[in-house]
């Protein structure tokens, strides 16, 4: 869906932050229904110039704001330029499956997707990096193991959708986090990185007659040109918000999108919500209560006994 990178922890919420966030939670909430408008043009097509189009915005933003020399340094660091082609394998895969399920009616299976990456990302931290969970964080993944095991049951089949997405998302944001560049050089980075390949593949549909991009209907090529703007503008504008929120707050706003996506989908796109979704979602909703809730009291009592220490301190000092 989107490239949201990894947020400093803050000591306090900006407003301007706020906005930023919101802005961009917002623009993905909406993001199915430009990704509908364009559901009869193959998934790959649609990536290929999600790539081409992020590239000249997220430079013009780099160039901007004074950080092209990040850009220039990593594109001259083979460690770096290849912990970007993982990273920008990955989210590409994403990408292709978001595209790909909105068009072929699956944006409920997207949302599941992205309600279920949270969790994913602690199950992750606590495999990878010996993280320790406490017992809400088990109750909770727990939770959205019984929510995935009824839509296996219902469908016959695993719901490959949203556990596509909630993989290469999940995978993409932790590999990210060791990526040593700043979110937006490391954005520009990525794509610059898929462009020859988005390149190539943009030229030989041109050559064999099936691009939808300039082949006499408008419509078609100034969406395909927009995508650019739909992936550069939200990432741009998260990447700024998170500079001035609390982890604790982004965590709550991240179910903004989803939830869009998840109503766009049952009342818009008219996606049936049958028994075993009726069960799922609402066991996924209680998961991401029981999470946030032990989050935010873990994230209370850290402030309680940084205040604490820091009187101490004062009153040592004296």
């Amino acid at each position: 869906m989107q490239d949201q990178p990894a947020a400093a922890p803050q000591s306090g919420d900006s407003l301007n932050g706020f906005f930023y966030a919101l802005a961009a939670y917002l623009l993905w909430g909406f993001l199915p229904l430009y990704m509908k408008a364009l559901a009869h043009v193959p998934p790959v097509e649609v990536i290929a110039h999600r790539i081409l189009w992020s590239v000249p915005i997220a430079l013009a933003i780099l160039v901007a704001t004074g950080r092209t020399a990040d850009l220039k340094r990593a594109l001259k660091t083979p460690k770096m330029l290849g912990m970007a082609a993982v990273t920008a394998a990955f989210v590409s895969v994403n990408w292709g499956i978001y595209v790909w399920a909105i068009g072929a009616g699956h944006a409920l299976d997207a949302a599941l997707g992205y309600y279920i990456n949270p969790l994913f990302s602690v199950l992750l931290g606590a495999v990878l990096l010996r993280e320790r969970l406490h017992a809400a964080q088990w109750a909770a993944i727990g939770l959205a193991a019984i929510a995935v095991a009824i839509l296996t049951w219902d469908a016959g089949q695993l719901p490959l959708v949203a556990l596509g997405l909630t993989l290469t998302w999940g995978v993409y944001a932790f590999l990210k986090k060791w990526l040593p560049i700043g979110p937006n050089q490391g954005f520009t980075l990525e794509v610059l990185l898929l462009t020859p390949p988005a390149l190539a593949y943009v030229i030989w549909l041109a050559a064999r007659g099936e691009s939808h991009f300039a082949q006499g209907v408008p419509y078609d090529t100034w969406l395909l040109v927009g995508t650019g703007l739909v992936t550069a503008i939200p990432l741009m504008l998260y990447a700024n918000g998170a500079k001035g929120l609390k982890l604790s707050t982004i965590a709550i706003m991240q179910y903004i999108a989803p939830t869009m996506i998840f109503l766009t989908a049952v009342f818009i796109f008219g996606e049936p919500f049958g028994r075993a979704k009726m069960i799922a979602f609402p066991l996924i909703w209680s998961a991401l209560v029981i999470y946030t809730g032990a989050m935010l009291l873990q994230a209370r009592e850290a402030r309680a006994m940084r205040r604490s220490a820091e009187a101490a301190g004062a009153v040592g000092g004296k």
